[in-house]
């Protein structure tokens, strides 16, 4: 190794009763020159040439030290290394490595005086920091969550120099940053380590993580060590089983099917251990009746038949299969499996038919102001044969209706074209619903709806004009005539109101509810001999529509 010596004159060091100060490197080689202790501390200028033979140096031993098998002195002052030196055996970390020669001057037997030579021994960066061991494993839970934190051990660097022996801390590999390193100081001046939980993990997305914590020393070149984290998360049961199908459909022959199971259902569980562990029972929905044909094995899944089906029995099946998981508590699905007895019956088809709406009489009705391609009823057909005996189609023949499929079975009825009540109040039609039987069989369903009047009719006078003849000199009340308008709506949209337009023509007449027109005083023909006005007429709709028409009353004279 490369030695490096470096020479502080003793003037430097009187404060600190040093004489000289020698630096080497650690690990130096047996015998390395240190120092010239004669020439460095000038003790030779002022003695003559030929008195300098005189003069020797040599170390001082003592009993409860080892320095002497560290330097050697020389006779001559010439100070050298005695052995290999090593700064991690001989100092504590993170101070000063240095070891104190003290060395007698003598000039033949007289005393001239002892120097206090301090050596530096320079630490160089031969130690990496290591880790107690290359793995650890750390273990977290699913339930876990944001900020919990797991321990693990520092590094130990052995290099005495604080630089070379200063550890920084870096995690590896924590591409999803799941993870964060903590770093916090003992009072020892060590490092206390800990993996804190950033985000909740899913045990079923990633069962473990792979990560490293690099520790890195102060030195130049710096050196570092590895610890290994194999971090694994600890399941908890926060899957339910899942069936591989939500509703089995199962066709079987009218007989005994002892040989094999009708079927076998199928449910995974994402969790691990026993909360993964899949077990199968009935539920509480499926009948004693469908029980007492079947029977469910509950490690596989399998549905085997019990006995045989007595003639005139069902010929479908339900049965509710809960898959229950292992866990504390224990989590569950439930699937329906649709057993279908397959025979030679053929039925023919039921047609069931849910209208939107109702009218007061509990009848179905539809407004008349519904739009086109509005849905008003859902239709739903029921063939529970198997095989082309239960393969349904139906059709509807009508000028305002028309039948959309809706999936198997399954239709919604539509309005084809618009709706006038006025036209006809009431639609009758019928759905012819048949299967592919051979023969095949068809009902045919008869329905009616009543349509609701919508006020879309205005009021209409019987003429544009009415014309009426009174007498003068009569007395208030007088009759005139009468006001005809007529509304094909029903109800509140053709309940008619009259009034005459505000007016000085009208102050003499007045308009009753009916339409029937009066005096309101006593008309005078040589005042005025024609009235000439408008009534109005409105229905009591919403939103309500009027109309109007025109009046002339012409007065007859008296003879008066």
């Amino acid at each position: 190794m490369l030695t490096q010596v470096y020479v502080l004159l003793f003037i430097l060091e009187t404060s600190l009763c040093v004489d000289l100060v020698y630096r080497i490197d650690e690990e130096s080689n047996p015998r390395t020159f240190v120092g010239d202790i004669a020439a460095d501390t000038k003790l030779l200028s002022n003695i003559s040439p030929k008195d300098d033979s005189n003069i020797w140096f040599s170390q001082l031993h003592q009993g409860n030290t080892n320095n002497s098998q560290l330097f050697n002195v020389a006779k001559s002052g010439k100070l050298y290394t005695a052995q290999r030196l090593d700064a991690e055996t001989l100092c504590k970390s993170n101070v000063e490595c240095f070891k104190m020669v003290d060395v007698a001057v003598q000039q033949e037997k007289s005393f001239i005086r002892i120097l206090e030579v301090k050596i530096v021994i320079e630490d160089v960066n031969d130690n990496k920091p290591e880790f107690p061991s290359k793995q650890i494993n750390l273990t977290f839970d699913e339930t876990d969550g944001k900020g919990t934190k797991k321990s693990i051990p520092n590094a130990i660097d052995k290099d005495v120099g604080i630089q070379n022996s200063q550890i920084t801390y870096l995690l590896k590999n924590n591409n999803d940053d799941l993870f964060t390193l903590s770093v916090s100081k003992n009072m020892d001046g060590t490092s206390k380590l800990g993996i804190i939980l950033q985000k909740k993990l899913d045990r079923e997305k990633q069962d473990s993580y792979q990560l490293q914590v690099i520790a890195k020393d102060g030195g130049h070149p710096p050196r570092e060590g590895v610890l290994n984290l194999q971090i694994s998360v600890r399941d908890e049961n926060d899957n339910s089983p899942v069936f591989s199908q939500n509703i089995y459909n199962v066709s079987i022959k009218n007989g005994y099917q002892r040989s094999m199971p009708i079927v076998t259902l199928s449910a995974t569980d994402l969790d691990s251990g026993k909360n993964g562990k899949v077990m199968y029972q009935f539920s509480s929905k499926t009948s004693e009746s469908a029980r007492a044909y079947f029977k469910l094995n509950e490690s596989t899944g399998e549905i085997w038949q019990l006995q045989k089906f007595p003639p005139g029995s069902k010929r479908t099946y339900k049965l509710f299969v809960k898959a229950k998981d292992g866990g504390n508590p224990s989590l569950s699905s439930v699937a329906m499996v649709l057993v279908n007895i397959n025979s030679q019956e053929n039925n023919p088809p039921d047609i069931d038919i849910s209208f939107i709406s109702k009218s007061a009489g509990d009848s179905p009705s539809i407004s008349e102001g519904v739009k086109v391609d509005s849905f008003i009823a859902y239709v739903k057909v029921t063939d529970n044969d198997v095989g082309e005996n239960g393969e349904i189609s139906c059709h509807l023949h009508h000028d305002k209706l028309q039948l959309k499929n809706h999936g198997r079975k399954k239709y919604m009825l539509i309005i084809k074209k618009t709706i006038d009540r006025e036209t006809k109040n009431n639609i009758d039609f019928t759905i012819v619903c048949q299967d592919r039987g051979s023969p095949p069989l068809k009902t045919a369903k008869q329905f009616s709806i009543q349509v609701d009047d919508v006020n879309d009719i205005q009021p209409e006078f019987i003429k544009d004009i009415f014309t009426f003849f009174t007498y003068e000199n009569e007395e208030a009340n007088f009759p005139i005539g009468f006001i005809n308008a007529t509304d094909e709506d029903l109800d509140s949209g053709g309940k008619l109101m009259y009034h005459l337009e505000n007016s000085k023509q009208t102050h003499a007449f007045k308009i009753s509810h009916l339409g029937f027109i009066s005096t309101t005083q006593s008309l005078d023909r040589e005042q005025q001999e024609i009235y000439k006005f408008k009534v109005f007429v409105k229905d009591n709709g919403i939103p309500p529509l009027n109309n109007e028409a025109n009046v002339i009353i012409e007065v007859m004279d008296k003879n008066d």
